[in-house]
């Protein structure tokens, strides 16, 4: 029998080498060599080694074969878009950009249980008017139906008697087999669960290898692009909670959708990373229950503590997410240093940024912070990166140091500065907007923000201020 070799493989671009080396000569980068064992390739008789070629050659192969892979001047390329197709989820069409675009290849990522499967399950169960072949490399078709039996109960997506007709379940790992299968069944819509689990028999390396990962993901972008079918790539992260496989294949799709979330929490962000036909700034959220996720339409409600009358510690902030305006509720918790060391710590929010807005409490208000320990938590699991949040988490810091209460309807937008002046912010007329739909009545915000903005329009009370200090006696008296 012959043995197995080592080889080294970049991790960032694929670069192989018959040993380590510190720096990749092709990508720059350093100490991404990762050793993998390659198996030698197995005997194939004729016939099977003839039925790989011919399905390899017929969508691996990167050769012209029709007019539309020719080259062709610019002015006679179309600008018309292609129809997007609707995948029925307002929450997954937001972060898309729209919908799936014909031709499209998305990878979809997360941690272990966190609902990339039945995410993609839900989706294939709502195009019902479109074929569409579920690759399954890691359950069972037994498996699939309990799970699509549970997501259809009372009434749910597609339920009855003939639930997923149009959806056609394969379990299979080979590539050239998946291949086949879709010349047989000519899907609309091919859903691939996951790409760590689909090997091809032309990379001596076992599956979800980094030389795998991306043969695979390339065979299926020259399919994708060839026959204008949309594909759909489910992904495993690392530990480090990056998507596992080269940082390649994050250049070969036209979309990365990461799906974030605690699973000890309810609710799942799907974010987007990159996106080549929209924006990477959307995110959807959802609710995981008992039969699968639900798109949570109004998350403001669902993120504030209805009774936090008498709490201190606790500050609303106007959020905004691509073009979604949201409230979202500021924890904080201010202590003594027990053992002279103080600590900081944040979940949910840059602690680096953290760090700063208490350096300008401690320097431009004159509160002293540096022997109290501060502990900050973004209710429901969120992870927020606007700069308006600023505001919310100064009085959430204050009011928990000094023990006193912001008021339950007042909530707050603004950007603080080294300086400790409140910056403008964008997009204010939506934050008022949503504060004063969820009944608040009253907001603070930049005082640079009301040019331009008509009081009258809104019922809720403008509170402009210019500095911390200004808005720190505003809330806390």
């Amino acid at each position: 029998m012959a043995k197995d070799k080592i080889m080294y493989v970049c991790e960032n671009c694929g670069q192989e080498s018959a040993k380590w080396l510190g720096k990749c000569p092709s990508c720059r980068q350093w100490n991404t060599f990762r050793e993998i064992r390659v198996a030698p390739e197995p005997a194939r008789s004729d016939a099977a080694q003839s039925a790989a070629r011919s399905v390899r050659n017929r969508y691996a192969s990167g050769a012209p074969d029709n007019a539309k892979d020719r080259p062709i001047p610019l002015c006679r390329v179309s600008s018309r878009d292609d129809p997007r197709i609707d995948t029925g989820d307002a929450e997954l069409n937001r972060v898309l950009g729209g919908g799936l675009v014909p031709g499209s290849i998305v990878l979809l990522g997360g941690e272990p249980g966190i609902g990339k499967s039945t995410l993609s399950l839900q989706t294939a169960l709502r195009l019902t008017g479109r074929k569409i072949l579920y690759v399954s490399g890691e359950e069972s078709a037994h498996q699939i139906k309990m799970r699509a039996d549970r997501l259809a109960e009372d009434g749910g997506e597609g339920g009855g008697k003939g639930i997923g007709e149009h959806l056609i379940i394969l379990c299979d790992t080979s590539l050239e087999n998946i291949f086949a299968r879709i010349e047989d069944v000519a899907p609309d819509l091919l859903v691939i669960d996951s790409i760590q689990t689909i090997s091809t028999s032309e990379a001596d390396s076992s599956a979800g290898s980094i030389t795998q990962v991306r043969e695979c993901a390339a065979a299926l972008l020259r399919f994708a692009k060839s026959s204008g079918t949309p594909v759909i790539l489910i992904g495993h992260i690392n530990k480090d909670g990056n998507i596992s496989g080269p940082k390649i294949l994050e250049h070969i799709v036209d979309t990365v959708i990461q799906f974030e979330g605690d699973r000890h929490y309810m609710y799942r962000i799907l974010r987007s990373i990159k996106n080549r036909f929209g924006s990477t700034s959307e995110l959807g959220i959802y609710e995981m229950g008992q039969r699968g996720l639900r798109q949570v339409s109004n998350p403001s409600e669902l993120l504030l503590t209805q009774d936090r009358d008498g709490l201190s510690g606790v500050a609303i902030s106007a959020s905004i997410e691509g073009i979604r305006p949201f409230l979202v509720e500021t924890q904080a918790l201010v202590s003594t240093a027990a053992y002279g060391t103080p600590q900081r710590s944040a979940t949910g929010f840059d602690s680096r940024r953290l760090n700063m807005l208490l350096a300008v409490l401690e320097k431009r208000v004159g509160f002293k912070l540096a022997q109290k320990d501060v502990f900050l938590n973004i209710a429901g699991g969120l992870r927020v990166t606007d700069p308006a949040m600023d505001l919310g988490i100064i009085a959430a810091v204050l009011s928990s140091n000094v023990d006193v209460p912001v008021g339950a309807q007042w909530c707050m937008a603004g950007e603080v500065g080294l300086s400790g002046e409140v910056r403008p912010v964008s997009r204010i007329e939506q934050r008022v907007a949503e504060a004063a739909k969820l009944g608040f009545t009253d907001i603070v915000l930049p005082k640079y923000n009301l040019a331009g903005l008509d009081r009258k329009k809104y019922p809720i009370t403008l509170r402009p201020v210019g500095k911390v200090e200004d808005a720190l006696r505003l809330l806390l008296g």
